[in-house]
């Protein structure tokens, strides 16, 4: 099915009104007024969300091997997320995993 110019720059004003729509809704008419505490305190976790829900399926399903999980892909994230969770620091967890991935790599 093939769509016609229109069409997409018809799709992508309305992706773009979407996101302005949403982000307006909580920025612009809510960004002046004090939030309350359980809402503050769930949006503490969102950043921490972010990277494991960007990082999960490149671990679990890498693209580069037609979606088999690897052995050096899965210790990187174990040795990431042990070494984050006992030294507190992301950066250091970020190395471990990262040593590990190159390690575990060369070798298998």
């Amino acid at each position: 099915m093939s769509y016609t110019d229109a069409q997409i720059w018809g799709v992508v004003a309305l992706l773009g009104a979407g996101t302005f729509l949403i982000r307006f809704s909580f920025l612009g008419l809510v960004g002046d007024r004090p939030l309350p505490e359980w809402l503050l305190r769930h949006l503490r976790y969102t950043a921490v969300a972010i990277l494991p829900a960007l990082v999960a399926p490149l671990v679990l399903w890498p693209p580069a091997t037609d979606g088999q999980p690897e052995a050096s892909r899965l210790a990187a994230a174990a040795a990431t997320l042990g070494v984050g969770y006992a030294t507190k620091n992301p950066i250091w967890g970020i190395l471990a995993g990262f040593a590990t991935f190159l390690g575990v790599g060369l070798i298998a």
